[in-house]
């Protein structure tokens, strides 16, 4: 039976909260888009009328779509060209979700979707659904067809593998945003001691350019080894103006809820530079250049009046 015009707001009432939780469960919104829409075809495709409660049925039907997708993604990405980091979110992208808790804004923060690609398939979706969406055990249980109890065990063990993997405490945004500014200062005065002075002596950086960008393969270790990597980042080159076309404009902003930096070229988004900042000092440093993964940053980004850039790179 076709669907009404009632069943189709229905279920785009659903679709911000589908999203949202497509994107923590992949860490891609190309692909939540997929799951997403995936989601559409079989709501459409079924009877809706004996759908007791649609959230519900909804949430269930995606949730397994993600999960199938998890498995062949972790098949795909032992082949991916270099590292391999999540899409990163610019501030007011709807795809975010719910920010009212910090365990809501813990679970999309870039640090915690790249450690998310540690858990199971299973131990993502019982973290994602309880920490971002608040949803109980018991509809946990039901959308993943487990015990209530298994549920509770495995957000345990997944809750405890994310905090293995951050043991310290992070900043505040105002604070954070100061450290970032404090940063790109030193990143162009060609020096390498100041920047060093900013970093936490275990801090590291890595880079995904999906194999279209030239990135590093693996991770730079330490803070002089990434002191001196971020100072030749910034430093003036031709060559790097004729890998991307120009010198891009150098924006501090947000991503995920935490500090970034974004690099815009002629409008279009190239890099974004995820920042951990800790009251230690800056962490970590999650640099995004792969086109394919900044399509939707720069949709956003062009959405909204983001002022003039603070310095012209390269």
């Amino acid at each position: 039976m076709p669907l009404t015009m009632k069943d189709v707001h229905r279920f785009e009432a659903a679709r911000p909260r589908l999203q949202a939780i497509a994107y923590r469960l992949l860490g891609s919104a190309s692909e939540a888009e997929d799951a997403v829409q995936d989601t559409f075809l079989r709501w459409q495709a079924a009877d809706v009328e004996r759908v007791g409660v649609p959230e519900a049925w909804l949430t269930k039907v995606l949730t397994n779509l993600c999960l199938n997708q998890l498995t062949s993604a972790r098949a795909r990405r032992e082949t991916y060209v270099g590292q391999w980091l999540p899409e990163p979110l610019l501030d007011g992208d709807p795809m975010l979700g719910p920010a009212d808790t910090a365990e809501q804004r813990e679970s999309v923060s870039y640090a915690v979707l790249t450690l998310m690609e540690r858990l199971s398939p299973q131990e993502r979706a019982v973290y994602v659904l309880r920490a971002a969406f608040d949803y109980p055990h018991r509809d946990i249980a039901q959308i993943l067809d487990i015990t209530e109890a298994a549920s509770q065990q495995v957000f345990h063990r997944a809750r405890k593998h994310l905090a293995d993997g951050r043991s310290r405490t992070p900043v505040d945004e105002a604070a954070a945003r100061r450290i970032v500014e404090e940063f790109l200062s030193a990143a162009t005065s060609g020096r390498t001691e100041p920047l060093v002075k900013l970093l936490t002596a275990d801090t590291f950086s890595i880079g995904d350019g999906g194999g279209k960008v030239p990135a590093r393969a693996g991770s730079i270790d330490g803070a002089l080894a990434v002191a001196r990597f971020m100072r030749g980042l910034f430093k003036p080159a031709q060559s790097k103006r004729a890998i991307i076309g120009g010198s891009p404009g150098i924006h501090a902003t947000t991503a995920n809820g935490g500090p970034a930096i974004v690099a815009v070229l002629d409008g279009r988004v190239v890099g974004v530079i995820c920042l951990e900042v800790t009251a230690e000092g800056i962490v970590a440093f999650r640099n995004q250049v792969n086109p394919d993964k900044l399509r939707r940053a720069t949709e956003v980004w062009a959405a909204t009046d983001r002022g003039e850039p603070l310095f012209h790179a390269f």
